[in-house]
């Protein structure tokens, strides 16, 4: 049996814990001490994991180069690992919804083992994601890792409604833009998250029928997308060489500018769009327009970073 440390002494294990120790020992790790979490008093594992079998979960967002040379720099400078990784155990295998960028310099610095805190609840790590704070967001990394949580739980409980998921996945538009994100990984989502922020909402169907209307939005975003970079092109034609251009044109044919109450459904919302931007007359905007446009955007945005 493994010997563990314990916290509070006394306490009688749970049996997940004790099978989760031993197949920590077994996989080549070490099992060192269970405890309470303070919170909500939830059993966990701290223990030291074979790096060459702690993963990312196979859903959340691609590291970042930029985060992970920072990283690895910063280890090198302190000539030791400070901070543990969470993980969760899954068939002989590690996934870590917070730490993914630590277990990365870890192997780069030439780690052979890593500290963690082991949970013994695989359902926890969707919660962890929606909840990591390692490294802020951008939109794209934020959709993308949403809509690889949409497929696994979409693998697993397909009869489930998607609103059941609504703590995981955050933000309804994340599913929308994600979809958009895998076929277009340049894509310009920051463009209609104001619009889809609005009005895309969770949706009470079983994901297996939802990922259709899911489609159908991200098609109809798509489609405005198509519109809005013609009508760059050709206001680029005419002189308006501004990098806010695309912007100001989906925000001038954004139906729910003056909407403050009964906004309109997802749907007829991205139709109204759509129909705008067909009927945009690029003659009727100058570049003075686009740039106090823009000058205004840049303050909000200072003003209110999120």
């Amino acid at each position: 049996m493994v010997e563990l440390a314990i916290a509070p002494r006394g306490a009688k294990l749970p049996a997940a814990i004790t099978e989760l120790a031993s197949a920590i020992e077994a996989d080549g790790g070490a099992a060192l001490a269970a405890y309470q979490e303070p919170i909500g008093d939830h059993w966990h594992l701290f223990a030291m994991l074979p790096i060459a079998k702690v993963e990312a979960t196979p859903y959340q967002r691609d590291l970042s180069p930029a985060h992970l040379k920072r990283m690895i720099e910063v280890m090198k400078k302190l000539d030791r690992f400070t901070e543990p990784i969470v993980a969760v155990h899954s068939a002989g295998t590690y996934w870590t919804p917070n730490g993914n960028h630590r277990r990365a310099a870890a192997v780069k610095s030439g780690a052979k083992m890593i500290p963690a805190i082991v949970i013994p609840d695989p359902e926890v790590a969707f919660q962890i994601l929606a909840l990591n704070t390692e490294k802020a967001h951008n939109l794209r990394d934020k959709a993308l890792e949403v809509i690889r949580m949409y497929r696994a739980r979409l693998e697993e409980r397909p009869k489930s409604a998607e609103k059941d998921f609504a703590f995981e996945f955050e933000r309804a538009h994340y599913i929308t833009l994600g979809l958009l994100y895998e076929k277009k990984p340049r894509f310009s989502g920051g463009v209609y998250a104001p619009l889809l922020s609005r009005v895309d909402g969770f949706l009470t169907k079983p994901l297996k029928d939802a990922i259709d209307d899911r489609e159908e939005r991200a098609a109809q975003v798509e489609r405005a997308d198509e519109l809005a970079v013609e009508l760059v092109v050709a206001g680029k034609k005419r002189g308006l060489m501004h990098p806010y251009l695309k912007n100001f044109i989906v925000a001038r044919s954004n139906p729910l500018t003056r909407a403050r109450k009964n906004l309109p459904a997802c749907k007829a919302a991205l139709a109204s769009l759509i129909k705008a931007l067909e009927e945009f007359d690029l003659g009727k905007i100058h570049f003075g327009q686009i740039r106090d446009a823009a000058q205004i955007a840049a303050a909000t945005s200072v003003a209110d970073p999120g």
